[in-house]
């Protein structure tokens, strides 16, 4: 592992801190930060805002001019070294006569995947990795998820009473928590590439599944809309058909796919899992459609598969100050789990209130 220095640590924090700025609008991109450092003064910042624009570096160097020649740039990603929809990021700085690159990781894209640094290193340019690289992944776990696993991060998101209700016998479920909590979701399907959920849902409940906050949206792009329906059950006239964005349903028999295809929905056949879609099957066509995490918001029925599945990277639970009571639905609807050896332990991250309701954010411990 190469040195560090303290300075280094501060410069690639920073430069970790501009990555955020593309939260909303770098995916199926990562997020990435550069900074460009001359004489211990910070010349230049950067970062990737939106997909198909410049990359980080290119910003930091323009913001830099000149003083980019002899300076050293901090990187959360090594820079990409294959022409996309914009020009190599690895050439740019080789053209501005940087001397040093600090990255936090290599990039596992296979377009990269070390050519970048490689061709850096050709270039003279003293290159060290690894700095800060914890911080970095977690920045970018969806798009690492898409590359090493094939196939999204998974984000569950329930909201539940104190006694672990979703809704009323009825069904009734608007609403549960409280506006803070609203308003915290439209941040996370903001931050993701797609919305899934369950026939059901969209039976009962006609959902948006949109992105309706400004402040969420600033390039006004949408998630895919992702609809599990093994029979196609869903109406030509649900909402989400009707508003911006793709709707993507999913099913194992696209015989009768005609109605919805003329409404404006994306029909996709998968494999069959008994009488459901294969969940694996859809996270793999959502991952080559460039998704790279999916925010699952759906009954306990698929909720419920998803997490027994094993498919679950982090569990979010807005759990509101009331009591439903016993005659209501529950979180989850899972296999016969007979044992507490059944259960799924949870490694809890974060508990913190959102207005008046409690967000639990967990990672599931599978076996």
């Amino acid at each position: 592992m190469p040195e560090f220095s303290p300075d280094d640590r501060k410069y690639m924090q920073r430069a970790l801190e501009l990555a955020q700025h593309g939260r909303y609008g770098a995916h199926p991109n990562p997020m990435v930060g550069c900074v460009v450092v001359r004489d211990g003064d910070i010349v230049g910042e950067g970062w990737h805002p939106l997909a198909g624009e410049p990359h980080a570096e290119v910003f930091a160097l323009r913001d830099a001019g000149d003083e980019a020649r002899g300076a050293t740039a901090y990187v959360t990603l090594e820079p990409c070294s294959h022409q996309g929809k914009t020009p190599p990021c690895c050439e740019a700085l080789i053209a501005a006569g940087v001397a040093a690159v600090v990255v936090a990781r290599e990039d596992p894209n296979p377009r990269v995947n070390g050519q970048g640094i490689a061709r850096l290193v050709d270039a003279g340019i003293d290159v060290r990795s690894g700095l800060l690289r914890d911080l970095a992944d977690k920045l970018m776990a969806g798009f690492l998820s898409r590359m090493q696993r094939g196939r999204p991060r998974v984000r569950l998101k329930i909201a539940a009473s104190l006694d672990g209700r979703t809704a009323m016998a009825s069904g009734e479920s608007q609403w549960i928590t409280g506006p803070a909590a609203r308003t915290d979701v439209q941040r996370l399907r903001a931050e993701s590439g797609a919305v899934l959920t369950g026939v059901a849902t969209v039976l009962a409940d006609d959902p948006s599944l949109t992105v309706r906050m400004p402040e969420f949206n600033p390039h006004d792009r949408q998630p895919f809309r992702v609809v599990l329906d093994s029979r196609l059950r869903m109406p030509a006239s649900a909402r989400m058909l009707s508003l911006p964005g793709e709707t993507l349903v999913y099913c194992h028999d696209a015989g009768n796919a005609r109605a919805l295809s003329a409404a404006g929905a994306t029909v996709v056949e998968v494999a069959a899992d008994g009488a459901f879609t294969d969940l694996a099957a859809v996270l793999a066509d959502l991952a080559g459609r460039g998704v790279n995490d999916v925010l699952v918001e759906a009954g306990p029925t698929v909720a419920g598969r998803v997490l027994a599945a094993g498919l679950v990277d982090e569990l979010i639970i807005y759990q509101a100050p009331t009591i439903l009571g016993s005659e209501t639905k529950g979180m989850l609807t899972t296999p016969n789990w007979l044992r507490l050896a059944d259960r799924v332990t949870l490694d809890i991250l974060e508990m913190t209130r959102v207005g008046d309701d409690m967000r639990i954010t967990a990672i599931p411990e599978y076996k």
